[in-house]
């Protein structure tokens, strides 16, 4: 009997419910729990245990909206950078896909009224880039992970002296042929050579490969 009642359709239903999402009006975030009508949110508002949180809140308010309100901005925050990185992306995907949780953080019970302000707030605090457009808002995730800095910096660096070793090439180059076309070209290359000391191999081969276009140039 009692496992044709666990497959009726009643049941079933029911389980199916309670695996789901629900309506927001039917969530007490003061206690984190769902109910799955207004008969039973009803019942749980007069229960003994919402009203002993109600006691606890109505002491504090601020505390507990401090909390829901930083616990939503770390989840959110996790979220953007687990699935988009530095990814430019749509405030409205990431929401949607944190929402998808069922133990996420109602925006009603933070201190922001939508997702905008929101969205707004994370940009005016640094943690992502925001901006405004025809379609939306637009977050960017900033990853100020102490190791993600220095591998930025360590090549912001390398690519600065590749930059710099490319400039002092070319400079050199135009010296050279300069130099060649004035015929002083062949006295000048082994300050050339000796400036160049303890440099790659393939700066080496630069000098040799400028010394014999000097030979050519003053021939």
């Amino acid at each position: 009997m009692g496992k044709a009642d666990f497959l009726s359709p009643k049941a079933i239903s029911n389980r199916i419910k309670a695996k789901g999402l629900h309506k927001l009006r039917w969530y007490c975030q003061m206690c984190q729990k769902q109910c799955r009508d207004e008969n039973g949110f009803k019942c749980h508002c007069v229960s003994e245990s919402h009203q002993r949180q109600l006691l606890l809140a109505s002491e504090n308010p601020t505390k507990f909206m401090d909390y829901f309100s930083d616990e939503l901005k770390s989840d959110f925050l996790e979220l953007l950078r687990r699935l988009f990185g530095t990814k430019r992306v749509h405030n409205n995907i990431v929401y949607n896909e944190y929402i998808s949780h069922r133990e996420h953080i109602h925006m009603n019970s933070t201190q922001w009224e939508t997702l905008t302000d929101f969205t707004k707030w994370l940009g005016r605090e640094g943690f992502c880039k925001v901006d405004e457009t025809p379609k939306g808002w637009y977050i960017q995730y900033i990853d100020r992970d102490p190791e993600t800095i220095r591998r930025q910096e360590e090549q912001a660096r390398k690519k600065k002296q590749e930059l710099d070793d490319e400039e002092r090439s070319a400079r050199m180059i135009e010296e050279q042929v300069r130099k060649g076309r004035e015929g002083k070209g062949t006295d000048e290359t082994p300050l050339l050579v000796s400036e160049w000391e303890g440099f790659e191999a393939q700066r080496e081969e630069l000098v040799i490969w400028l010394a014999d276009m000097d030979v050519r140039l003053t021939s």
